[in-house]
């Protein structure tokens, strides 16, 4: 049975940094795209950042240079590291991850397994 568990969502004050985890479990890592998407209140789902089976980074432009992505193959764990957050930032954060096309790694569509979201909110 294929499981991503996500753990480390809080409330945490604009510029602060906080850290993600994904516990990914029932399939071979190495196979997938493996990321982040997040949803806020009344905003559709968006990719925030992930990695291609050849270790290739991608970033939402709305992140980058503030979030790091990573991962632990022997551990089957991917980190998302969050600093400078902003209140724009709040939202459900899920880890995801999907045999699709890395080019479209942007669309939900492509991911297969979803976690069940982490709430990270950002007070101002």
């Amino acid at each position: 049975e294929v499981q991503l568990v996500e753990s480390g969502g809080a409330l945490v004050q604009a510029g602060g940094s906080l850290r993600l985890s994904c516990a990914a479990s029932g399939f071979n890592f190495e196979d997938y795209v493996i990321g982040w998407f997040r949803q806020a209140p009344g905003k559709e789902r968006e990719g925030v950042s992930c990695i291609s089976r050849d270790g290739i980074r991608k970033y939402a432009e709305s992140v980058n240079g503030r979030f790091t992505i990573s991962s632990d193959n022997a551990k089957n764990t991917f980190d998302l590291q969050m600093k400078s957050l902003k209140p724009d930032d709040t939202a459900v954060y899920y880890c995801v991850a999907g045999r699709g096309s890395f080019r479209f790694w942007y669309d939900e569509n492509e991911y297969n397994y979803w976690g069940q979201g982490t709430q990270v909110t950002v007070s101002s």
